[in-house]
């Protein structure tokens, strides 16, 4: 019976030990995560990251090397990148995701949808890292934060960046009698140049029916696009697409169409790219971002020159707004992935990376910096042609027009836009007659969204 009764108490102390020895266990890996390889020690884990992007192609390509470039030096950090389509279907993706875990932690979103973020309370502005880490902004190209910062904070950092400029065949123009190194300026020295280029009933120039084109040939002219110091002093409430700005500006386009000196090849700005990489026209407008790929296209069948966006004749000021992507933080996740996440950003932001970027895709560096790299200065040496975009964006006047326009519907009324377009150069409306309507409709869209968004 005395054995027995040693047993038991022997037993029963084993079992005390191995449950405070388990509980002990159970502490330390909450504390410290196994990384499936525990050799005694208990490691860490990586905080994984999802990025959502819509690059394709060769900035997809770069994307990739950005997220492996980075996993390889925060060991502590993976980044995965996952394409997600277009911006428009990212967005959309984003959108059906609310209310679960399935969203990403980083999403590239294009700047007109820029208020839908904000308003969406989805995301934690970046100023807030800037803020605790004392980051300093004076780094960044002030014409690019300056189209991001909203209410006096920066609500996502900016990525891909890029604004339109004039891109001509220099041998074309030593044809026609024409100034290879005097690009037009103007309204009135464009269609000049285009009916000196036009021949054999083949226009001179192409212009894709893009709204990008007709938001930034407003800023050119130094006008707003929406009332309320273009929606940034206060929400929009109305369009500002049929002022004089408006009106003049399709007035100038429709002229040409009739005259035949500048074509109609539809709303994809590929299609106008390519028709002048083949030498079928002399002149189109065009993203600084397509300007390696046009370069390599056209080869050696001619001379690219490029040139500022032209200007209605007597604009005095002006100038364009900022194209492209930010990289958002959602709020949906713990605070240790989003410090993660803002520790990836500014890499991504740094000096080394955004001249590799740059050179790999034609979009701008955001960082100053990324000028003194030496494969930016390379890469500019061999497109010199790029210069032109870097000259217009520091040439582009501080104001709201420049700054860009801001409000909700902004992916809609660019589509209505279009429409006007189109049904103008079409012969279907007058240009005042189009604008009249489409602004309306965009106002409308404008109350509406208002009204939905949450104080």
């Amino acid at each position: 019976m005395r054995f027995f009764r040693l047993k038991s108490a022997l037993t029963l102390l084993i079992l005390t030990a191995m449950v405070v020895a388990a509980g002990c266990s159970n502490n330390t890996t909450a504390e410290k995560p196994s990384n499936g390889n525990d050799t005694g020690t208990a490691a860490a884990s990586p905080i994984k990251l999802t990025w959502w992007h819509s690059m394709s192609g060769n900035g997809e390509k770069a994307i990739k090397q950005i997220a492996a470039d980075f996993n390889a030096s925060h060991k502590d950090i993976q980044v995965e990148p996952v394409y997600q389509g277009k911006y428009d279907d990212s967005l959309n993706k984003l959108k059906a995701s609310l209310g679960s875990n399935s969203g990403p932690d980083i999403i590239q979103v294009y700047e007109i949808g820029s208020k839908f973020m904000i308003d969406s309370k989805m995301i934690t502005p970046v100023q807030q890292f800037i803020d605790a880490d004392k980051f300093d902004l004076s780094q960044l190209e002030p014409n690019i934060t300056r189209y991001y910062t909203i209410d006096g904070k920066l609500n996502a950092m900016p990525f891909n960046t890029s604004n339109p400029i004039l891109y001509y065949n220099k041998d074309a123009f030593k044809a026609a009698g024409l100034d290879p190194a005097n690009p037009p300026k103007t309204y009135d020295e464009f269609e000049k140049a285009a009916k000196a280029l036009s021949k054999d009933g083949k226009s001179g120039a192409s212009i894709a029916i893009y709204g990008w084109f007709m938001e930034q040939l407003f800023a050119n002219q130094n006008a707003d696009y929406v009332n309320n110091g273009n929606g940034r002093e206060q929400a929009a409430t109305e369009s500002l697409l049929n002022s004089d700005a408006g009106v003049k500006t399709l007035t100038w386009w429709k002229k040409m169409i009739d005259e035949k000196v500048v074509s109609n090849l539809g709303r994809n700005s590929d299609d106008t790219a390519k028709a002048f990489s083949a030498g079928q026209i002399a002149m189109t407008l065009d993203s600084t971002a397509s300007l390696r790929n046009i370069v390599e296209q056209v080869g050696d069948k001619f001379e690219v020159g490029t040139g500022f966006l032209p200007r209605a004749n007597e604009a005095k000021e002006g100038g364009v707004v900022v194209g492209g992507a930010s990289l958002y933080i959602m709020n949906n996740k713990p605070e240790a992935q989003q410090k993660a996440a803002w520790e990836f950003i500014k890499f991504v932001a740094s000096p080394a990376v955004q001249a590799q970027w740059s050179v790999n895709t034609g979009y701008f560096p955001i960082t100053k910096a990324a000028y003194d790299e030496k494969v930016l200065k390379d890469n500019m040496v061999k497109y010199p042609q790029f210069k032109t975009a870097v000259d217009q964006l520091h040439a582009s006047a501080q104001s709201t027009a420049t700054q860009g326009a801001v409000m909700g519907v902004f992916p809609e009324a660019r589509q209505i836009v279009e429409g006007a377009i189109e049904a103008v150069l079409s012969g279907q409306q007058q240009p005042k007659q189009a604008l009249d309507q489409a602004a309306q409709e965009i106002t409308s869209k404008i109350a509406q969204y208002n009204q939905t968004v949450k104080k």
